[in-house]
């Protein structure tokens, strides 16, 4: 598939590998494609503005403002299909993945809706110090692709990783992207995330340290691949603004399951992602519970159960996805609950895996069905998303 009709953003750092952007934006005009290019001020250094203005048939941006304009990077960054970073040096690796917003590049990538693909350049030393591995981490949990680096000789004569790939290997990458399966075309998915709070009184509630993060990843993964997402996310200041997810907020069990309850006969499938409270204080207090002499005594009532209700209402034309936190006895606990909720699949993972559940950009989990257990190895959350989407089944017919 050809790149024709793509609106690429291309940010240019200051590497001496920044030639080959001449030849990256040589090669998405001749397919087609309306490209910008932005640059670092340093970049300039190493190809001229007027070079990559000639190609790109548009002129550069250096910087947010230039002289009396203003070059608005929040609507450059709503307008691209696909930002591409080419080269990336060490230096704005680490200004990207800290969000240290000193240059229209970071500005745009700040504001950028569309995927942010990265292709790395530096010295060998600098792409091994683990300084830079943390900050090539950290970008890709936030769902950004990198473009790995080619071994070779490099500009200071030494011989390793850190060459920028070439520029056709990265417009490889571009039109596998574009050309990427919209295998949930037509699916309409229900997904919960966050956590629920649970009132004790005006001031106080139960809650616990979901942040919604699996969720949300699931449902901006579900959406690239086609589908419609009825997202119903707890209370969380992390939300999503991606073409094809409706977010339904909500803040307690309750308003979760009666929202969940409403969106089901209308959905293909469900994943039930949220951390969902099981149990509620029995009343709320209308005043602040002040402080006493002694213990305090609360009463707790169950909470209705989103996955039982949902599975006990599914037609044998809708799959519907669990997830289950096990500190202990995980896939034994996990194929009970399977069981007894009219699960299809259930995803487990554990809070003592390091760098997995809650709070974490990074999640570790195993898929358990009726007849195996699939083990993933840790990985970021949208990459975590595309392994939970894929085990959906095939268009059904109901």
């Amino acid at each position: 598939m050809s790149l024709a009709g793509k609106k690429i953003i291309l940010g240019v750092s200051g590497s001496i590998a920044a030639y080959k952007a001449a030849l990256i934006v040589r090669g998405l005009i001749r397919e087609g494609a309306e490209v910008r290019v932005l640059m670092t001020p340093s970049a300039t250094d190493f190809i001229s503005p007027l070079t990559l203005a000639t190609l790109s048939r548009h002129a550069v941006v250096t910087s947010v403002h230039s002289g009396e304009s203003w070059n608005n990077h929040v609507e450059l960054g709503l307008w691209a299909d696909a930002y591409l970073i080419a080269p990336a040096t060490a230096t704005t690796l680490a200004k990207l993945a800290q969000g240290l917003c000193d240059s229209a590049l970071v500005a745009v990538y700040l504001s950028a809706r569309c995927p942010v693909f990265f292709a790395p350049a530096m010295d060998v030393d600098m792409w091994l110090h683990p300084a830079t591995r943390q900050n090539v981490e950290k970008l890709q949990s936030y769902g950004n692709h990198l473009i790995d680096v080619d071994s070779g000789e490099l500009a200071s004569g030494l011989v390793g990783q850190g060459r920028l790939a070439e520029p056709e290997a990265i417009l490889d990458v571009l039109r596998a992207h574009f050309n990427r399966r919209q295998d949930l075309a037509g699916r309409r998915l229900l997904i919960t995330a966050g956590p629920t709070h649970e009132d004790l009184d005006p001031v106080r509630y139960l809650g616990n340290r979901s942040t919604g993060k699996m969720g949300i990843a699931l449902a901006e993964a579900a959406a690239a691949r086609g589908a419609t997402v009825d997202l119903i996310l707890g209370p969380t200041h992390l939300s999503t603004s991606a073409p094809g997810v409706t977010v339904i907020p909500v803040r307690t069990a309750r308003e979760m399951h009666e929202s969940a309850l409403d969106r089901w006969p209308m959905a293909t499938d469900g994943i039930l992602c949220a951390a969902v409270a099981d149990y509620r204080p029995e009343s709320v207090a209308p005043e602040k519970i002040k402080k006493t002499e002694g213990d305090f005594a609360l009463t707790l009532i169950r909470n209705p159960d989103i996955a039982a209700d949902l599975g006990r209402d599914k037609r044998p034309d809708q799959f519907l996805v669990g997830f289950a936190l096990e500190t202990e006895n995980g896939i034994e606990n996990a194929r009970g609950k399977l069981e007894r909720k009219g699960l299809d699949l259930i995803v487990l993972n554990s809070p003592r895996v390091p760098g997995a559940a809650f709070g974490h950009d990074t999640n570790q989990i195993q898929l358990i069905d009726r007849n195996k257990v699939t083990s993933f190895e840790l990985k970021a959350k949208r990459e975590v998303a595309d392994d939970i989407l894929d085990r959906l089944p095939p268009n059904r017919t109901p």
